[in-house]
């Protein structure tokens, strides 16, 4: 208790001597707050530079520091906006890449509590807006910025994310499926098709496709499926049993 009074001590007493600051000095203190971890004291003094000098480069850092603060603290919402408005602010500043790939990576990873880490939850589990938010900004970054440093990283995230959205389709289709929505479970599974046509759950979402189509009887729409799983597929465990009545071919799922 004693030490984190102490703490706080400290930086009240920095906030009490802004007034004789320095821009430098104003830079300094909240980069030294950043980097031990006070991240709500960082931005706290981030802010006060700003307003104390909004013009100039020191300016420009703290508004996008500010924007990793918040990333450090899980704070999505706060990361987006504080991000969108560096952006808005200077479009063509040589650090806008940086920004796109902290707004992407905090949707990527949006905040789940503090028990999110020790839960490891699938990201397949999480809220699909937010996924599909991190791609479409990961995607703008690959676009915008093809030689970007951050745009290798982006390209494995991005593939990353097209496959927890397919398995979080594959879930939703068949949660359909166990409930007789089988025109439901058969719209989901093509829009795994049509979407994520390199996601590593294909061979399941098509599996859904035939099954579902054969329970409402169309048997053409069926056969298709089949053929395109026997082309994609040819030594699939799921094909050998490629009877829809047949259980034991569902279980392979």
């Amino acid at each position: 208790m004693a030490v984190l009074f102490s703490g706080c001590g400290m930086f009240g007493n920095k906030l009490d001597n802004q007034k004789n600051w320095t821009v430098e000095q104003f830079y300094k203190n909240a980069k030294d707050e950043l980097d031990s971890g006070n991240y709500s004291g960082a931005v706290k003094l981030y802010e006060a530079l700003e307003a104390r000098y909004p013009f100039g480069r020191y300016a420009q850092q703290a508004q996008l520091d500010i924007a990793y603060a918040y990333y450090k603290e899980n704070e999505t919402a706060q990361t987006v906006t504080a991000t969108d408005r560096f952006m808005k602010l200077h479009p063509n500043h040589p650090n806008l890449d940086y920004a796109l790939y902290l707004k992407a990576l905090a949707y990527f990873k949006p905040d789940l509590g503090i028990f999110g880490d020790v839960i490891n939850l699938d990201p397949a589990d999480r809220d699909p807006k937010a996924l599909r938010e991190s791609f479409e900004v990961f995607k703008d970054l690959v676009i915008r910025f093809p030689d970007s440093g951050y745009t290798p990283d982006a390209r494995n995230r991005m593939t990353f994310l097209v496959n927890s959205l397919a398995k979080h389709d594959l879930s939703v289709a068949r949660y359909y499926y166990n409930r007789g929505g089988y025109l439901a479970a058969a719209n989901r599974a093509q829009n795994i098709l049509q979407r994520y046509p390199q996601a590593t759950v294909i061979e399941n979402a098509l599996v859904i496709s035939i099954q579902s189509y054969e329970k409402m009887g169309m048997p053409d729409l069926a056969a298709d499926s089949k053929r395109v799983l026997e082309k994609n597929f040819p030594r699939s465990k799921l094909m050998a049993k490629s009877d829809a009545s047949n259980k034991a071919w569902w279980k392979l799922w």
